[in-house]
Parts: C-alpha cells; structure tokens; sequence
C-alpha cells in the first residue's frame, strides 16, 4: 500500500529538483538586429553562418544582417554614426591558415581585431555572441602538428560573449561547456548545421 506513495514522492523529487536545475542556467541575452557576423581565424565558418540566414524568413527591414569576415571596431562605429547601428555580433571562432594567408593576416592581427571589437561592441551595448559551427576539423584535433590557432581563437572570443552557440561534434571534450560554465554564459548545443535555422529564428525573428 506504501509503494504508490514513495513513488509519488520521487517523482516530486525529481520535478523540485529538474525545475531548479533549470532555474540555475543563466538566461539567454536580448538579441537584436541588426546583426554584424564576422570571423576570430578567418575560417568558413563565418561564410556558412550567412548561408543559414539566408534561410531564416525574417520579416524586418533591408539588411537584418551583414557579414564582414575583417570587421573592426571602426566598422562598429560608422554605422552608430549614420544611425543604424548594429544590435547585435556574432563572432565566429576557428581559424583558417589559408583563409588568413589570404588575407595577409596572422593569427595574432586577429585576436587583436577581435579583442578591439568586442570592446567597441560593449560600449555600444551590443549581446556578443559566440559561434562554433565546423566540428572537430576546426579544433586543435584537426589541425596540423604544432597549429593551435583553432584553440587561440575560441581563447580569444568564447570567454567574452554572451551567448554560445555550438555544434555537438566540435564539443566532444567539453571544451565550450567548461567555458560556459566557468564564466556563467548561457549556451545552445545543436546537432548539425541545419538546427541552426531553428534556433537563429528563434533568437532573431522576433526582433
């Protein structure tokens, strides 16, 4: 007769202590557009992002979103200049030795573009967000012996956002959760590329 009420008991349990766990994760950032999309390596990444907006029916005006894979901090401020100013960055993390060789750039000019336009963004109180979207060919694991430019990107930008957004596969050591939670940062997890329509409408389409 006692089995059906300690049953009952777990079962409260374990909703208590599912909605706590839930109420322990930080909430997700206002995110806004315009939306500015640049690279921290100058992989694909940044290219692949646009492609996914492409594919989000967002109901706004002319040019909800840009990409500018060398966008700088004065880029940031013309724009507040003329009125429109981006709400909104998404920096995407993983580099490209090729991508950079064509650029003229090293890995070092791109960390320092990087840390001057998360500044800038702050001062315009921009949400940052940080993306990961090329797997594990875009980590240290995928890269050459000796290159860890892949790592010294996601240094440079995921512990200074406010919004992860990674895909599962590039996260197969924790490596964006331990980052999240260290630092308190909310952070979405998609399988594949595609789920990113899903969860880039939902931040976005409400703007």
């Amino acid at each position: 007769m006692k089995k059906p009420s300690v049953l009952l008991f777990f079962l409260a349990a374990g909703i208590i202590l599912f909605e706590c766990f839930l109420s322990a994760q930080p909430e997700l950032p206002a995110t806004e557009l315009p939306v500015l999309i640049t690279s921290c390596g100058q992989s694909p990444g940044a290219t692949m992002l646009k492609v996914i907006f492409m594919r989000i029916k967002i109901d706004t005006p002319a040019h909800p979103y840009e990409i500018n894979p060398l966008a700088t901090a004065e880029d940031l401020q013309a724009k507040k200049r003329e009125g429109i100013p981006y709400k909104s960055l998404i920096i995407v993390m993983g580099a490209s030795l090729k991508g950079m060789g064509a650029a003229g750039i090293s890995i070092d000019d791109e960390i320092k573009r990087t840390e001057n336009l998360i500044a800038e963004a702050r001062k315009q109180n921009m949400t940052v967000i940080g993306a990961h979207i090329e797997g594990m060919k875009r980590r240290a694991q995928g890269a050459a012996v000796g290159d860890n430019t892949d790592e010294q990107s996601i240094d440079a930008v995921a512990p200074n956002t406010d919004l992860l957004i990674i895909k599962r596969e590039g996260n197969q050591d924790d490596r964006f959760t331990i980052i999240a939670r260290d630092k308190n940062i909310p952070m979405i997890e998609v399988e594949k590329n595609l789920d990113l329509i899903d969860e880039l409408g939902k931040l976005f389409k409400k703007s």
